[in-house]
């Protein structure tokens, strides 16, 4: 019987995948049939010191290689995600406390900017709503590379800071918290919009953008009526542009909504991820004072703050919480096996 669409921990796999598969699974069987004779060598020599000795070492090896190979078995029976592959949308908004949130928030947003520069990913900014003192109250970004979404699909939650705000005069330590939400980059094959679910206004934009911003009709926002979502981009300076920009955000986001409804156990729904912005909702402490970051997810923490802002170490995060969601998936597949 062809392997071809037989599921594998939940899913079809391709006939590419089930050959490696029965590669796999044969080098395997070929390795438990080694330590077999490796054992049978030792228990026929227990009085040559010296062929039990290169027995014994060689069967150290293969029994290493045996769990290597039946660990990428596992690993390739487990589920995956058709989105780890695509883009993302990247949305960053400031939480409890003020100013110094707003400021936390744009910080966050330039971590994720020089992260993706350096992984060669293009980085786009789609809008920038800013405060008082140029902190970012919300930003979002379109992020475009193989695996962006797989690799940073774990960022969404409440990033909390600790320090000093620059309008503190007293010296002391503030928490505020912002909130990050990642949503995998959308096309027109999920999601088809009908001219007559969109209520599109245009108005002057505000903010930055001189004096053209102030006299030109160029912000767009759009309504999705079915959904309610609404969706606001004033950032460029041509009209045409912030539509297209809005699209793009307002097709991410429901096709997150969607994807939450068929998958509810690997997915929240996107007002889930991102929390209220409250301080104890928090996925990772930023402590500015003691200079360390620490994922609570995980329970890893790094003294490198600084290299953490700028994007240096943020891998370390990812390969944590990447690590765990395979052992966890593992974990729960061999489990559910009769």
């Amino acid at each position: 019987m062809p392997l071809y669409g037989l599921p594998f921990g939940g899913q079809k796999i391709s006939n590419t995948m089930a050959i490696c598969l029965c590669q796999t699974q044969f080098v395997l069987f070929l390795s438990m049939q080694e330590i077999d004779g490796l054992k049978t060598m030792m228990d026929e020599n227990v009085e040559d010191r010296d062929m039990l000795d290169m027995v014994t070492e060689e069967l150290d090896e293969a029994v290493k290689e045996e769990k290597r190979l039946q660990q990428l078995l596992l690993q390739s029976l487990l589920p995956r995600d058709d989105a780890d592959e695509r883009g993302s949308i990247l949305e960053v908004r400031a939480g409890t406390g003020g100013e110094e949130a707003s400021l936390f928030a744009m910080d966050i947003f330039k971590m994720y900017e020089r992260y993706s520069q350096k992984k060669g990913w293009k980085f786009e900014v789609v809008d920038i709503t800013e405060s008082d003192l140029r902190g970012y109250k919300e930003a979002s970004a379109a992020i475009s590379g193989i695996g962006v979404y797989g690799k940073l699909k774990f960022e969404s939650g409440v990033h909390r800071v600790q320090r000093v705000p620059v309008t503190e005069k007293s010296g002391r330590v503030h928490t505020s918290a912002v909130s990050v939400a990642i949503l995998p980059q959308a096309n027109e094959v999920d999601v088809q919009l009908r001219n007559e679910d969109l209520r599109i206004d245009t108005y002057r934009s505000g903010g930055s953008g001189g004096q053209h911003a102030n006299t030109t009709n160029s912000a767009v926002r759009i309504t999705h009526i079915p959904s309610g979502m609404v969706v606001s981009i004033q950032d460029e300076r041509s009209q045409h542009m912030n539509k297209a920009k809005a699209l793009k955000v307002l097709c991410a986001r429901l096709y997150e909504l969607e994807r939450s409804r068929m998958h509810l156990d690997r997915s929240k729904l996107r007002s889930e991820q991102i929390g209220s912005g409250d301080r104890s909702e928090r996925i990772r402490t930023y402590n500015f004072p003691q200079g360390r970051v620490t994922d609570h997810r995980v329970g890893i923490t790094h003294h490198a703050i600084d290299d953490m802002l700028q994007g240096e170490i943020l891998d370390a995060f990812i390969d944590a919480l990447l690590l765990q969601q395979e052992m966890d998936a593992i974990a729960s597949f061999s489990s559910s096996d009769p």
